[in-house]
């Protein structure tokens, strides 16, 4: 990049390619090409820069001036005034929402600020597709460190003294889980990487296969050089094209730079990685369901012993991490154990991405160091809450994870303390919500998608789980009573305790926090057949009020149904019994005559 006196650096990730990243990136190498430019300014596609809410997002070097929701039609503009004249786009920049003032580049952005990125160190800085952009950022120095000058037990103890834990959820400590699968004696052994990240809203793994495959790949190959195997597969879900695609390449460039295969840098050791496709299925998360499902068997989990690391994929001892597990494994071989644990908080080190999303201003790709509070990803990073609104609850740990109150907003983020607090790390999925979420439809929706992704081989899960949604839909609906509530309570627990696998002893979850945390919404539900959010549909209903309505007859030509009734320039009616509850004529009244009772 050096020889250029400009880089354009492009998002190349998949939320902004779906709104025209890709046009805006030909575009801009078009006009470029046009003015004889092109080997003067470098435009990159990289990975994602996390900012996905005001995105396509382009940045310039060296003056590091960050443009959001830029469009094809702005790449003209972006040459003639930045790059040939030097005068900034104005329009382009970001916004600070609290001043309402214009920032010229990210280093002042509040959303960067307190994020401190070693997952994600080369997402959207460098070209994802290009090894020897990887390789200038210290790429596979780790992987030289450890073939060249230190043994196995080295490497596995220098992971313990760093304290790192699995990414994926469960917070096992990696180098414990490297150790146990080296001593296992078997003739082969196996590196997976679970990239099968299904959590809903989460694109952690994602980004980071999408904007730093090679991190990936070299860490998998540190881990094989640990555990003494020689063959790596990444699990990776069908659904994620753009990170196949750029694993793919970047598989077959570390090959041609004889970084994977047979007797990598001299050193007599072997290494290759594959790739294995699941078909999007939650509990293939779950590391046994997942090495059956690579086994082309269904993806059901079995009991455990025997772990993954004494008998895993075929019956071999094999090591499971997820993508952003393995990412941070080249950083501490680089800069050290203490380095990495002097981040954190005593028992959680380094940092957590996380995919913040929900009724937030700044949704997007964030990592920060364990003990944040949830306040300052919230306010300080995620800018707020969306219109003004009020903050009523954040969901962490996806579908098994709980939903804390504004009572926890000051709980660092840590694997202990969100289990205190009733809720879980989980791989990072984070959801706000505001004052306008019901929280009985949000333990039902929760709910729904665990049920729909349960292997259904234990009948706890199976079973349980369906009357437990019933109940919520039932109490949604307006049916529900007070002895529903304690049933739902009791047989929570029952699911949570006896379940086989995590999906089943997650589940309820969603259920047990809401219950706690918002005990007077279901009660407003079963007692006063009141939606205090006025979300679930059954217990709605839509009423004219007559002083304020004109009779101007554009809610009753809008409605879906002719549901509304009236004489034009009198007050109209809604048939309660016809109504859809659609909400369309509310929408379009221009004098705020209609309301939900």
């Amino acid at each position: 990049m050096t020889d250029y006196r400009m880089n354009i650096l492009v998002c190349g990730g998949t939320g902004c390619r779906s709104s025209e990243g890709a046009n805006l990136y030909d575009e801009l190498v078009s006009l470029l090409a046009d003015k004889g430019l092109e080997k003067e300014i470098q435009v990159v596609s990289t990975g994602c820069f996390g900012f996905c809410e005001k995105g396509p997002v382009v940045k310039i070097l060296p003056d590091n001036t960050f443009y959001v929701q830029v469009q094809a039609a702005d790449a003209r503009e972006i040459i003639e005034e930045h790059v040939i004249k030097g005068r900034k786009v104005e329009h382009l920049l970001y916004v600070a929402p609290e001043s309402g003032k214009k920032v010229p580049d990210s280093k002042h952005m509040d959303f960067y600020k307190k994020q401190v990125r070693i997952a994600l160190r080369n997402c959207g800085f460098i070209n994802p597709e290009n090894i020897d952009e990887y390789v200038a950022r210290e790429g596979y120095a780790a992987m030289a460190k450890c073939l060249g000058e230190m043994t196995p037990e080295q490497v596995i103890k220098e992971i313990k003294k760093a304290e790192l834990r699995g990414r994926g959820g469960a917070g096992f400590p990696t180098g414990t889980k490297w150790e146990l699968t080296r001593k296992s004696e078997a003739d082969q052994k196996y590196v997976v990487c679970n990239a099968d990240e299904g959590d809903p809203g989460a694109f952690m793994d994602r980004s980071i296969l999408e904007g730093d495959p090679h991190s990936v790949i070299e860490a998998m190959a540190i881990c094989g050089y640990c555990i003494g195997a020689d063959k790596g597969l990444v699990y990776i879900r069908a659904e994620y094209p753009l990170a196949i695609k750029r694993l793919k390449i970047a598989l077959d460039q570390a090959r041609n730079y004889g970084l994977l295969g047979e007797n990598i840098l001299n050193t007599g050791f072997d290494f290759e990685i594959e790739l294995r496709y699941g078909a999007g299925a939650f509990v293939c998360g779950e590391e046994t369901a997942l090495i059956h499902s690579m086994e082309g068997k269904r993806g059901e989990p079995t009991f455990k012993p025997p772990f993954p690391a004494e008998k895993g994929y075929l019956g071999k001892p094999t090591n499971v991490n997820n993508v952003e597990t393995y990412a941070n494994i080249p950083p501490i071989i680089n800069k050290g154990a203490k380095w990495f644990s002097s981040i954190g908080t005593e028992k959680s080190k380094g940092t957590k991405v996380f995919a913040l999303a929900g009724k937030i201003n700044n949704v997007g790709l964030i990592e920060v160091p364990m003990g944040t509070t949830l306040r300052e990803v919230i306010y300080d990073i995620g800018g707020g809450i969306k219109n003004g609104k009020e903050f009523k609850a954040v969901q962490t740990g996806g579908p098994s994870g709980g939903c804390l109150t504004k009572n926890f907003l000051d709980t660092p983020i840590d694997y202990e303390s969100l289990t205190k607090a009733g809720s879980m790390m989980g791989s990072g999925g984070m959801i706000v919500m505001d004052e306008d979420d019901c929280m009985v439809s949000i333990a039902k929706f929760y709910l729904e998608f665990t049920l729909d992704e349960s292997c259904g081989k234990c009948n706890p899960c199976r079973i349980g789980n369906k009357r437990l949604w019933e109940i919520l839909d039932k109490i949604s609906k307006g049916n529900g009573t007070k002895e529903d509530l304690n049933r739902l309570k009791l047989l929570s627990n029952v699911v949570k305790d006896a379940s086989l696998c995590g999906l089943g002893q997650t589940s309820p979850n969603p259920i047990l926090s809401t219950m706690d945390n918002f005990w007077d919404e279901y009660l407003a539900h079963v007692e006063d057949k009141r939606c205090p959010a006025g979300q679930c549909k059954a217990m709605m209903q839509y009423v004219i009020d007559p002083n304020k309505c004109t009779g101007c007859t554009l809610c009753s030509r809008i409605c879906p149904v002719s549901a509304i009734e009236g004489e034009r320039k009198k007050p109209h009616e809604i048939d309660p019994e016809t109504c859809i509850k659609c909400g369309a004529c509310m929408e379009k009244c221009k004098f705020e005559a209609i309301s939900v009772a």
